[in-house]
């Protein structure tokens, strides 16, 4: 019965998976962008330290994503109105979102950027 509950609640996971990818624009751009990045550091061959630095910043993206959507939808479903502390909630989540995706950019430039430097001075040589 637990193994039963356990597949239950991943069917239920995916669920919410699939309602973020269906609904909301700005994660396929999130998953464009981390794409690009996954592409550029294998050419690159980052380290194995860089990788866990990058995958964690990208998933800190995702999950600020994902809870801006939950803050949306749940406003939503208590407010169908509009209410200044529900535009509030709204734009925090959203603030949330865009201080990720500028940490990763800073985070990204920190690590891509000097290897990048390297290929480009090599390449002028």
């Amino acid at each position: 019965m637990r193994s039963r509950n356990r597949l239950i609640s991943f069917r239920y996971a995916f669920a919410g998976l699939a309602y973020i990818l269906r609904t909301q624009r700005n994660m396929w751009i999130h998953i464009a962008i981390a794409a690009g990045v996954v592409a550029l550091g294998l050419w690159l061959g980052l380290g194995r330290m860089e990788w866990a630095i990058l995958a964690l910043t990208m998933a800190l993206v995702f999950v600020a994503e994902f809870a801006n959507t939950i803050a949306e939808t749940t406003i939503d479903l208590i407010t169908p109105t509009y209410h200044p502390l529900a535009k509030t909630a709204k734009d925090v989540a959203a603030g949330a979102v865009l201080l990720a995706a500028l940490a990763a950019v800073v985070i990204g430039l920190l690590i891509l950027g000097p290897h990048l430097w390297d290929r480009i001075t090599a390449v002028m040589r």
